[in-house]
């Protein structure tokens, strides 16, 4: 075998996508799920709902949209290296899609088998993927403490695929027909912090 011939073959097998091992296949799918609760959380949302503020020093959904994608950016440096920003977007619908277009974009290096440097897979769930996921579960309790609950479903049932990362998520498969806390017209639960 040629030297040369040698060269040509070191760097086209980059060019072939390798099948996922079942870890990276995991954080994929986490990465669906978080898709699917942030919009859950985020459907339907009154329009003040992006500055409501609970209490004094706890982040609106605004902030915590863009921390989310910051911790999504900052996971994305263990594959890429280097630092990251989010940008400061006044428009919530801006930083909601900016949040997919992070989040789209470390799925990508996941599928792509890019090099995890200095984090095994595991840490990266542990630590920036449920960052991430905990701060949609609290984008669903900002929903309820500003008046707008979200309704509930059976969360196996939900219609999570790694194909969708997008903000335009299905409805629930599976709502739940009980929901004591569903709000009723001229209803609205206590306000904490009237919104800033």
């Amino acid at each position: 075998m040629m030297t040369k011939d040698l060269k040509i073959f070191d760097t086209t097998w980059l060019l072939i996508k390798q099948p996922m091992d079942e870890k990276r296949t995991l954080l994929k799918h986490f990465l669906a799920a978080l898709a699917y609760r942030t919009q859950k959380a985020l459907r339907d949302a009154p329009p003040e709902f992006a500055n409501f503020r609970a209490a004094p020093q706890v982040r609106t959904p605004h902030e915590l949209i863009r921390h989310m994608d910051s911790v999504l950016g900052y996971s994305r440096t263990y594959f890429l290296g280097g630092t990251y920003q989010p940008p400061i977007l006044p428009d919530f619908s801006a930083a909601i899609a900016h949040f997919h277009e992070i989040l789209t974009d470390v799925a990508r290096h996941i599928d792509l088998g890019t090099e995890l440097h200095g984090i095994t897979p595991e840490i990266l769930l542990q630590g920036p993927f449920s960052d991430a996921m905990t701060h949609a579960g609290q984008l669903a309790l900002l929903r309820r403490l500003s008046g707008s609950p979200i309704p509930p479903e059976k969360f196996v049932f939900a219609d999570i695929t790694p194909d969708n990362l997008s903000p335009n998520q299905p409805q629930p498969r599976s709502p739940d027909k009980d929901w004591p806390e569903r709000p009723y017209p001229g209803k609205r639960a206590l306000n904490v912090v009237q919104s800033v």
